[in-house]
C-alpha cells in the first residue's frame, strides 16, 4: 500500500462523513462543510495520480481503486443532491450508468488480464462533475448561479456520454476475446 494508494484510500473513508455531515449537521452549516469534506476527498484525485506517476508508484490496485473510489464519491454526492431536488433523477442515472458500463468493460478486460486506466475523457468528466457538485452543493447565493448550475449539470453529463462512448470504442476488443 503506497502513498499514492493511501490517499485513493483517504477518499473513500471521507464518503461516510461526507454523508453524516449533509444529514446530521444543522441545515445552515452542513453544506459548507459538506463541501470542505468533498474538495479534500476531490483533491485527494489529483494528488494520488500525481504521486503515482512522479514516483512511479502506478499499480493496478491503484488503476482499479482510484477510479472506483471517484465514481462512489459522486455517486454519494449525486443521489444526495437528487434527494434534495438539487438535479434531476434522470441526469444522475445517466452518470450512475456510465460508471456502471465501464467498470462492467473493465471487469470483462481484467478476466483477460488487461486493466484499462482512466481516459483522458474520463478526467475530464470526473473534474467537471466534481466541480458541479461543489457549485449545485455550496448554494452559492449570487445573481444567475441557476444558469451556472444548468451549465455545469449538462456539461457533467454530456462529458459523461462521451467518455462513456470513447470508453466503449477504444476497447470493444475485450468483448471478442
Amino acid at each position: 500500500m503506497n502513498i499514492a494508494n493511501k490517499f485513493t484510500m483517504l477518499r473513500v473513508i471521507l464518503i461516510p462523513f461526507f454523508l453524516l455531515v449533509l444529514y446530521l449537521f444543522p441545515e445552515n452549516y452542513a453544506n459548507y462543510v459538506a463541501v470542505v469534506i468533498f474538495m479534500i476527498a476531490s483533491a485527494t484525485d489529483w494528488l494520488d495520480g500525481y504521486l503515482a506517476r512522479s514516483r512511479n508508484l502506478v499499480t493496478n490496485f491503484g488503476k482499479f481503486m482510484d477510479p472506483l473510489a471517484d465514481k462512489l464519491l459522486v455517486s454519494a454526492a449525486l443521489i444526495y443532491l437528487v434527494e434534495q431536488g438539487d438535479i434531476a433523477a434522470w441526469i444522475v442515472i445517466i452518470i450512475i450508468s456510465r460508471e456502471f458500463v465501464i467498470s462492467g468493460v473493465r471487469l470483462v478486460a481484467a478476466t483477460s488480464g488487461k486493466v484499462i486506466a482512466a481516459s483522458w475523457w474520463g478526467k475530464v468528466k470526473t473534474f467537471t462533475t466534481m466541480i458541479m457538485i461543489i457549485v449545485v452543493l455550496f448554494q452559492f447565493q449570487i445573481r444567475y448561479i441557476e444558469y451556472i448550475e444548468l451549465i455545469l449539470i449538462y456539461a457533467s453529463t454530456i462529458l459523461t456520454v462521451i467518455s462513456a462512448l470513447d470508453y466503449i470504442v477504444k476497447n470493444a476488443g475485450v468483448f471478442k476475446e
